[in-house]
């Protein structure tokens, strides 16, 4: 049977034949830990694009905000999630919306990886780290305090 553009078959540890696992971002371009992307589907005639995530035990993408929605869905794995000023605890099957300019982030619980699948358009805007003081607003939440810190939240 030979390679198909149409198809893509699943592979052990949610990899993908054909499809290359690349680094999450550039080395010290913005602050996360043990992440990596793979780009599984992309169509100018949708001008989308579908990505795999996946973040090692403890790891976390980056506390940023971009122009473009994020539409989200765990695949596996549990962890928690900001977005905007709320923190959740996610795990296989939820889906998660990113409004556009909404400061989001999400971190693996400590002893499991966790993947999701994360849907762009294609051409989208680089994301943008908080200032001191966007920082300081959000941390003003003793629970987004905690999130950001790396303290699981209890729910």
């Amino acid at each position: 049977m030979g390679v198909s553009a149409w198809f893509r078959s699943a592979l052990p540890g949610f990899r993908w034949h054909g499809v290359e696992e690349r680094p999450y971002k550039e080395e010290g371009s913005a602050p996360f830990k043990d992440i990596s992307r793979q780009v599984l589907f992309e169509d100018p005639a949708l001008n989308c694009q579908l990505r795999y995530f996946e973040m090692k035990p403890g790891g976390y993408s980056t506390l940023e905000r971009h122009e473009h929605v994020h539409g989200v869905v765990i695949l596996r794995g549990h962890g928690e999630c900001m977005v905007g000023g709320e923190v959740r605890q996610v795990k296989p099957h939820d889906l998660v919306h990113i409004p556009p300019m909404t400061w989001h982030q999400f971190r693996a619980a400590p002893g499991e990886a966790m993947g999701f699948l994360c849907m762009v358009n294609m051409a989208r805007d680089k994301g943008q780290l908080p200032d001191a003081a966007q920082l300081k607003a959000l941390r003003s939440d003793p629970r987004v305090a905690a999130f950001l810190s790396g303290k699981r939240s209890q729910g």
